[in-house]
């Protein structure tokens, strides 16, 4: 297949690209600056120029492929006090890519997430999370790129072979900017590797490495609809995160009382303080997805997050 990917120089994007080409794919990638085009390039992909707010740019390379790939999202905009805009801009993507791929039976696949699905319980890939459910006090932008994997699965009965890829929070592995370095950047910050409440909150997880290859599996064979989860594992206890945290920085390792959370952890503390298991069985069953790479604290473990405070 000729394959459309945005965000193809990202975290999850570097790794999938090798992954398509080794499988025989080729890959056109979105790219918005000089580093990005030229690590494009010699990876071997063909490089579209352009943002997320280049409409027709998307839609001009979302015509000339056989599949779509959608990972990119606005996320300075987001984390820096625009998250409408970057939900809308989101959305605003997804409905271009819709309307050039509608009646082809073409597949189109956006990266989403489990956290919040089902806190406390085992969620699954049946589980829905609907806007209206997400906590009363979150802004609307969380809740329009929520209904925007909605959309993505709708676009289905226009005869798109379209996926919703739910990653955990924790995709890790060498090179990662995510969680784990903000928990290792706090426990420097604060003088001990911290957890809220007794630790027992749990986190999925998958190396960037199987996340890739599920992406590469359903763009192959997902049925229209799918509800996908690049679940590795189901659930860390954050203790047991904290606790290599302070053993490799040399820091001692405590609770953080939940009311204290927020002033701890600051925009992390929701998620640490929510109990979050993900099962990605059906997902395994569906696609025969194995993964293979290292699990979290064995990642940690190999010490990588912890050089100059964080990944170089």
């Amino acid at each position: 297949m000729r394959v459309f990917v945005t965000g193809a120089s990202g975290w999850i994007g570097s790794a999938l690209v090798p992954e398509l080409i080794d499988a025989g794919h080729r890959v056109v990638g979105l790219a918005r600056s000089d580093a990005s085009a030229a690590a494009l390039t010699g990876a071997g992909v063909e490089v579209v120029r352009g943002t997320l707010d280049d409409l027709d740019v998307l839609r001009d390379a979302a015509a000339a492929s056989d599949g779509v790939i959608h990972l990119a999202f606005k996320h300075e905009s987001a984390f820096t006090g625009d998250f409408q805009g970057a939900a809308d801009a989101d959305r605003r993507v997804v409905e271009t890519f819709g309307e050039v791929l509608a009646g082809s039976a073409r597949p189109f696949l956006l990266a989403s997430g489990v956290l919040g699905l089902s806190p406390g319980h085992m969620a699954t890939e049946e589980d829905v999370l609907t806007p209206e459910a997400l906590p009363a006090g979150l802004e609307s932008g969380p809740r329009t790129r929520l209904s925007t994997a909605h959309v993505t699965l709708a676009l289905a009965d226009r005869n798109i072979r379209s996926s919703v890829v739910r990653l955990p929070p924790t995709v890790h592995g060498e090179g990662d900017n995510g969680f784990m370095t903000a928990l290792v950047g706090v426990a420097l910050d604060k003088g001990f590797s911290g957890y809220v409440g007794d630790g027992s909150q749990r986190w999925p997880a998958t190396h960037r490495l199987d996340a890739a290859h599920l992406f590469r599996l359903a763009l192959e064979g997902a049925p229209p609809g799918s509800v996908l989860h690049a679940v590795a594992e189901e659930g860390v206890p954050i203790r047991s995160i904290a606790e290599v945290i302070g053993r490799h920085l040399d820091l001692p390792t405590r609770s953080v009382p939940v009311d204290d959370a927020a002033g701890h952890f600051g925009w992390l503390s929701w998620f640490l303080a929510t109990d979050n298991p993900a099962s990605g069985e059906l997902t395994r069953e569906l696609l025969g997805w194995q993964p293979t790479q290292p699990g979290l604290i064995e990642d940690l473990e190999k010490g990588h997050y912890f050089r100059t405070g964080g990944p170089a």
